[in-house]
């Protein structure tokens, strides 16, 4: 298979790009630079400019691109650059499939998504049907997913990878959190009610391989795993796996005044969300239930 990539230096496009590769398929990437080898080519999504011959007589495009929804305090500014970081990637890589003749055009556009789709939603269990949530995280996914618009209707396959919080030592929320419960500093968000939804990068990959081979999954996919658990169980199980205590709960307050408006969307916001298309589709995961989720997580 050869397959173009989008957003291959990040957490995700980086672990992508090494499994592609080790499994013996054809990987092109999407720099923004002077390429430096020959499966690099250069584009600039901010100016809309794609030259379609790198994706024509590809098997499958990925779009990974977007800065850190928790990198950065949520100022005005930054929350723009979350906005075109994902909006104009997808959308010149939509534009361009669309452009290209049939018989040179991919099969099949992997974007990727958030569960930020979903806003707060309690208890309420969230397959793919349920409907979008409100708030700024739930705006910017519509706008992402509708950027992939152009592809779809010239007939590609397209999938949106709804991604929740992915365990992995390497990079997003658990290379901070495991330093801290480490130290013994670790414990409950908020009230920690609130559900979490986790995959671990292993299955994260595993599932993005399966989706590109797998032609009925098109459409939002939640990659997520099968049993999302409330933050307090998520906090207790990671303190139990690295063997230390989980005794300092972080006050909701406290998460406002440190890290802003994202607090409410990205830290203290229930979300109780369910792979039903993976499941249905014959995904099985490599870690199904939290414990041992983390001990692979915080190894890997």
């Amino acid at each position: 298979m050869k397959v173009v990539l989008a957003g291959a230096s990040g957490f995700l496009g980086t672990a992508l790009a090494d499994d592609l590769r080790n499994a013996g398929h054809q990987v092109h990437t999407l720099v923004r630079r002077r390429p430096v080898t020959e499966s690099e080519f250069e584009w600039h999504p901010e100016r809309g400019e794609l030259d379609p011959l790198v994706l024509a007589g590809s098997d499958a495009v990925v779009c990974l691109s977007g800065a850190g929804v928790g990198d950065k305090r949520w100022t005005e500014a930054y929350q723009q650059v979350l906005v075109t970081s994902r909006v104009q990637p997808t959308s010149t890589i939509a534009r361009t499939l669309a452009g290209l003749p049939p018989e040179l055009r991919p099969g099949t556009f992997v974007s990727a998504s958030a569960i930020g789709y979903y806003g707060e939603r309690g208890d309420q269990p969230l397959p793919e049907t349920a409907t979008a949530g409100t708030g700024f995280l739930a705006d910017l996914v519509r706008r992402w997913e509708a950027a992939t618009e152009p592809a779809g209707s010239a007939g590609v396959r397209v999938a949106m990878l709804r991604t929740g919080l992915v365990l992995s030592a390497r990079g997003g929320l658990m290379k901070r959190l495991v330093p801290i419960f480490k130290l013994g500093g670790g414990g409950k968000l908020g009230s920690g009610r609130q559900y979490q939804s986790w995959i671990t990068l292993a299955d994260e990959i595993g599932a993005i391989r399966h989706i590109l081979q797998t032609e009925q999954l098109d459409g939002p996919v939640n990659l997520v795993g099968p049993e999302p658990v409330r933050n307090a169980e998520f906090s207790a199980e990671l303190a139990k796996t690295l063997h230390r205590p989980s005794m300092l709960p972080a006050p909701a307050f406290a998460l406002r005044l440190a890290v802003g408006r994202f607090a409410d969307e990205g830290v203290l916001i229930s979300q109780r969300v369910l792979p039903e298309k993976l499941l249905a589709s014959g995904y099985r995961f490599i870690h199904a239930d939290l414990p041992s989720a983390l001990d692979w997580a915080v190894k890997n």
